[in-house]
């Protein structure tokens, strides 16, 4: 029997070191990236996140102040919910157009 020679050839994973550093350059930075499958993937990120530099003090606040801004300024989101759309308190809490409300 042959031994399974696409073991041998199979690219490193990325170390725990390039991981945790990604997810700081990420941090510094305000960005996203893709998990990397290989250590060479890994180190490719690496280099992008690092040419991207360091957000700024300045730029993390502004940033800060206008999601808090938007968030005050906008009552009628579409996400919140409202008082007439449920019923009950707590743990009895449902929604007024629960279809099971309406065959009671």
């Amino acid at each position: 029997m042959k031994p399974n020679t696409s073991a041998r050839s199979a690219k490193p994973p990325p170390t725990r070191n390039q991981l945790a550093y990604l997810r700081s350059l990420a941090n510094r930075s305000e960005t996203t990236f893709t998990y990397p499958r290989t250590s060479a993937q890994a180190s490719a990120e690496i280099k992008r996140l690092q040419a991207l530099g360091e957000s700024s003090a300045a730029d993390r606040t502004r940033e800060q102040r206008a999601v808090q801004r938007d968030l005050a300024e906008r009552p009628n989101d579409a996400a919140k919910v409202r008082f007439e759309e449920t019923r009950g308190y707590g743990s009895s809490a449902r929604w007024a157009s629960d279809a099971s409300e309406d065959r009671r």
